[in-house]
């Protein structure tokens, strides 16, 4: 078997509402989607939703990197994940949301080759996760009213964006934890948007509301900082912009630094990598989250099966498909039933349509 050609496709995805964070206000999503058509027939489908603030990707960068990575892959057998994983290595730095198109694809025809669903093929280990629902930043009443209207859709969890001024997310998570009660957890999210004092001062704070932990409250390369900060917090501190590699989570552990890690498939180049991520902090006994950026049902599906198969993956925000208006999967991927993403058990990925209006024509084809 060898991959005959790589497809790639730009679309744009509007949010249901604007999206607000620390850094930025998100109105919709620029992806690239991935097609690798192999010799036998059998398509893989991935996904790229770059982020120039965390891993300093466009959309435009995306396809410069797929020109100089994709017409070095045709030919090669796509059952070798890791070979091709090194090849992108040496070819081009950096850019992992676009290696992350190619290695979701690639997992995919592994599945379907298989006649597995992916989740089996790489663990197994469960068949359904629960994800958080993200509240983007708003006035607090309006925070906690859309607590309480996904509370009645069945969400049991909210990862709470903070970040911008520490008393106004006081109020916010305050006035959240009011609406919704002890019995539905709150993590909170500051996009590095606090400094260490503020981060210590707040979160001392914010302990009485059963935060059930805090993502990234500081700036990423901040090491000592974040250690400071898990020092003097009974709040766990989970690390988001701070690990992209296997080798930056090894890094934080050994500085104990975190007490869980986000890992998100756009940061770590794709599903092998992120493995490798959550097999070094499992040694640790760090437990993990699998995240997202602005990606759809395609690279949501991915992380699903991935949180799926590994044991020590023991969270999910995977709620950016969710959030977004337009539908790109018509048939297929994974499911939301309440607050459970649930793995499609069709092979590969298991996804079936994409919806053609959307995709459009490829802008490049590499053969």
């Amino acid at each position: 078997m060898a991959i005959q050609s790589i497809e790639a496709y730009s679309v744009v995805l509007r949010y249901r509402e604007p999206f607000r964070i620390a850094p930025s206000t998100t109105v919709e999503s620029h992806n690239v989607i991935v097609k690798v058509v192999t010799d036998f027939g059998v398509i893989g489908i991935g996904e790229s939703s770059p982020s120039e603030r965390v891993t300093h990707e466009t959309p435009q960068t995306v396809i410069e990197t797929l020109d100089e990575i994709a017409p070095n892959l045709i030919g090669m057998c796509p059952l070798r994940i890791e070979q091709i994983s090194e090849t992108m290595d040496e070819l081009v730095a950096e850019n992992p949301s676009a290696k992350a198109a190619i290695d979701i694809a690639l997992h995919d025809i592994l599945g379907k080759v298989a006649r597995k669903p992916l989740f089996k093929l790489i663990g197994g280990f469960r068949e359904a996760i629960l994800t958080d629902l993200t509240l983007g930043i708003k006035e607090p009443e309006e925070m906690a009213s859309d607590a309480v209207k996904a509370v009645k859709r069945g969400f049991k969890a909210f990862k709470v964006k903070v970040g911008v001024n520490p008393l106004e997310d006081f109020e916010r998570i305050q006035k959240i934890r009011e609406a919704i009660g002890s019995e539905i957890a709150i993590r909170i999210d500051a996009n590095q948007g606090w400094t260490v004092n503020e981060a210590v001062t707040l979160l001392k704070r914010l302990e009485a509301f059963e935060i059930e932990f805090v993502e990234q409250p500081i700036k990423g390369d901040d090491i000592q900082g974040l250690a400071a900060i898990r020092e003097a917090s009974q709040i766990p501190l989970m690390a988001d912009e701070s690990v992209h590699t296997p080798e930056d989570a090894l890094h934080l552990i050994k500085e104990n630094a975190v007490d869980m890690i986000n890992i998100k498939l756009m940061k770590s180049g794709g599903i092998l990598k992120a493995k490798k991520i959550a097999v070094i902090a499992e040694a640790a006994n760090v437990p993990c989250m699998i995240g997202c950026m602005g990606e759809s049902t395609v690279g949501i599906t991915a992380g699903v099966h991935l949180a799926a198969a590994l044991k020590n993956i023991q969270y999910a925000d995977l709620d950016s498909d969710i959030l977004i208006a337009d539908k790109l999967v018509s048939k297929g991927g994974a499911e939301l039933v309440a607050s459970q993403r649930i793995p499609s058990m069709k092979p590969g990925l298991g996804i079936i349509k994409l919806k053609e209006e959307l995709l459009g024509n490829p802008l490049r084809v590499y053969k």
